[in-house]
Parts: C-alpha cells; structure tokens; sequence
C-alpha cells in the first residue's frame, strides 16, 4: 500500500494542476524541476566547503561542484561520490540535487562531487555518459590536488543517475586504470527496452508515468539500437562480474523498481556484492522529498550509511 504521505503528495499534485513532464518542452520541464524543489527538498545543511571546477570532457569543460563535509579540514584526504544527478538525461543540474549532495557529505563523512553533465535533447546519448565517465578519471587524475583518496572513488546517482553510475562502472572495469570502490544505485534505469512488469503496474497514477518514460527515452535515444548498448541499458552488459560493491534502492511504486532488482540479482549472480532495499511504499523520485515525505529522509540516512561503510 502506497505511503499515507505519498498520497497525499499525489493528490496535492493533482489539485494543484502540475503538468505531466511529457506535455512540456525540456526547457519548461527543466524550469518546474527547478521550481518544485522548494516544495518537497530539506532546507539545505550546511557542508564544510562547496567549490565550483571544471572537468576536462569530451566536448568541452564538464561542471562540477565539490562538497567537503562538515567537520572536515581542508587538508583532510577524503574518499569521495562521484554523483551524477536524475531527470531522465533531460532535466535537473547542480541545484536541483544540491541538498541531496550536501547531506550525503555530511552523513557520510565523505566528499560530493556533482557532475553537471550534458543534457538531452541537445546532447542525445552517449553524451551524458561520456561526461560521466570523462569527470570521474579527470578526479581520479587530479585526486592530489582536490585532496581525495584516488582508491576510494565511488560512483552514485538516482534514476538517470544511476543508470550513468553504473555504466560508468561497466566502462572503469573495462578501461583497467580507474578502480572504483563503490556503487550507489538509486532506483536506476537499467534496460532501456523498458518491458518489465512494474512499467504497466506502475505506468500510471505514482509520479513517473510511462508517457514521462518515452518522453526521457525518446529524448535522449535516437536509434533503436541504443536500447541494447550497456552505456544506455548497463543489465545487458555482457557480464555483471568483477565490479565494485553496489548498493541499489529501489521503490514499490516505481515503473524502473523492477530494473533495479534485476540489476542487483545479475550483480549478485555474478559474484559482485550487492545488497537491495526496497521502500515498499513509496514513489519514484521519493529520496529527493524529504520535506513531506519521512521515509526519505531514512533513505538518505542509508544511503549515507552505506558509503561511509563502503569507503572508511
């Protein structure tokens, strides 16, 4: 059953006349994520130092924002996220996961950097991927300079997100010079043929719709072809085998919940250490709303949980 305040999220939605993320242009649909984070983020916690850089990417210098946690010294040498932020490959930046980022740090007691990767439909695939990929080895070659640990990098990210943290842990293990130490999967895309069961049981009615899903989809994936690429689906990589340790979250009433169980199982089947958490009740996008929904906030805290574990 479908959490009380989730409900009441959904109704206050549909009171409220917010428009479907399909019947907007990108740049409209960009402006309401922007704007509706207000409405449902945590205030802000304070980190012990935010700094804006630049990555050297594929097409050009690649944003970042780096947080250190509170309490840490700028001297401190510290494992660190990689995280890459969700909105299909078509929405959300650097603001609109700045909380999230923040209190991963802090909860964590590691570094964020937050990747503001290249955007659909503007730059289709594999352009976000390729800025994934190209920030996390230009922070592992400048980890002496941003004083990071260069062997306790993880990769993370929520919905969109996800799907680039783990083919960007598909691509490390491939190229043989990036290790990477952890994965955090947050009810990620991993099959972009988009035929699992959750896609109609929850297609319609909890936040993300199927007509939202073709929408990102169809936005960022040109060629039919690219459904069946791991950079874009990472569950049919060849082999799931000899990558870092992942922590996948998914949510009940998520159409991409049973992605992200499929790619724990394929992870686990592997030999690769995988554990599973799934919010029965809760929507997709959920973790980012801790303003109105509690069970958020306990999904950070895990997720926090989970890294320090992973990179102490």
């Amino acid at each position: 059953m479908l959490h009380p305040q989730a409900q009441a999220l959904l109704r206050l939605i549909e009171e409220k006349g917010v428009p479907p993320t399909h019947s907007l242009t990108p740049a409209q649909a960009r402006a309401y994520y922007l704007e509706r984070r207000t409405f449902t983020q945590p205030d802000a916690p304070a980190v012990a130092a935010v700094r804006d850089l630049e990555a050297r990417g594929p097409a050009g210098p690649i944003p970042l924002r780096s947080y250190r946690p509170a309490g840490s010294a700028a001297s401190d040498v510290l494992g660190v996220l990689m995280y890459f932020h969700g909105g299909g490959w078509v929405i959300g930046d650097l603001t609109t996961h700045d909380v999230l980022c923040r209190e991963l740090s802090n909860l964590s007691g590691c570094a964020v950097i937050a990747v503001d990767y290249r955007l659909a439909p503007e730059h289709r695939f594999p352009a976000a991927f390729d800025d994934a990929f190209a920030a996390t080895r230009w922070v592992r070659q400048n980890a002496a300079a941003l004083n990071i640990d260069p062997k306790r990098i993880a990769v993370g990210g929520d919905s969109a997100g996800g799907n680039l943290a783990a083919a960007v842990a598909l691509a490390a293990r491939a190229a043989g010079d990036l290790p990477l130490a952890f994965q955090l999967l947050i009810y990620p895309a991993t099959d972009q043929r988009r035929g699992w069961p959750s896609h109609t049981t929850n297609g319609q009615g909890y936040l993300l719709t199927k007509d939202s899903m073709d929408y990102y989809h169809d936005h960022y994936l040109v060629d039919a072809e690219h459904d069946l690429d791991w950079r874009a689906s990472p569950l049919l990589a060849a082999s799931h085998a000899n990558l870092p340790p992942a922590f996948v979250l998914t949510a009940g009433y998520d159409p991409l919940r049973d992605e992200g169980l499929q790619y724990a199982h394929a992870l686990s089947a592997a030999g690769t250490r995988a554990t599973l958490v799934n919010f029965e009740r809760q929507v997709h996008g959920f973790l980012l709303m801790g303003r109105v929904l509690d069970e958020a906030n306990d999904a950070v805290r895990l997720c926090a949980q989970q890294l320090k574990n992973a990179l102490a």
